[in-house]
């Protein structure tokens, strides 16, 4: 079993785009949003992939995730069969020692928001914090994309 490991954090300002060492377009939707298996439909440049999640952990820091590259039209038009809400993001790939922050701008109903993700290889390992990330909101359900998808950013007061 595939375990993902992730603190998420916000974005305090741009600098993360000079320190990015690529940048790619991703387009998403949910065949199925419920916490405990969120099955994922994404474009990501020229790729189409599928991924499911398990429920977080208590802290938010891990969960179950297997993900498979699917061909592009297959993507395309799974994307057709959706829950509404379609997220639509540039990632951002910064590099800081030997991490690689994945920043997420978001546009449409989560315009403004702007969301850094590093993977670990255990829930305690330490990193390098770039001067641009902000607030830690690891857990926070309100931040996860499958929650976005039905409760955007642009709503929130």
């Amino acid at each position: 079993m595939a375990i993902e490991i992730e603190r998420k954090f916000l974005v305090s300002n741009k600098q993360y785009k000079s320190d990015a060492s690529e940048q790619v377009r991703i387009t998403q939707g949910y065949l199925n949003s419920a916490p405990e298996r969120t099955v994922r439909v994404r474009t990501k440049g020229a790729k189409g992939y599928l991924t499911i999640k398990g429920l977080s952990s208590e802290s938010g820091t891990s969960r179950y995730e297997w993900e498979k590259e699917i061909p592009l039209d297959e993507a395309k038009a799974l994307l057709a069969l959706c829950e509404p809400g379609v997220i639509d993001k540039t990632r951002y790939l910064v590099p800081l020692g030997q991490h690689t922050f994945e920043v997420d701008e978001f546009y449409g109903e989560n315009q403004g928001l702007v969301v850094a993700e590093v993977e670990l290889s255990h829930e305690n390992e330490s990193f390098g914090k770039p001067l641009w990330l902000g607030e830690e909101v690891t857990g926070q359900s309100k931040y996860y994309n499958s929650v976005l998808m039905r409760r955007p950013f642009s709503g929130w007061q």
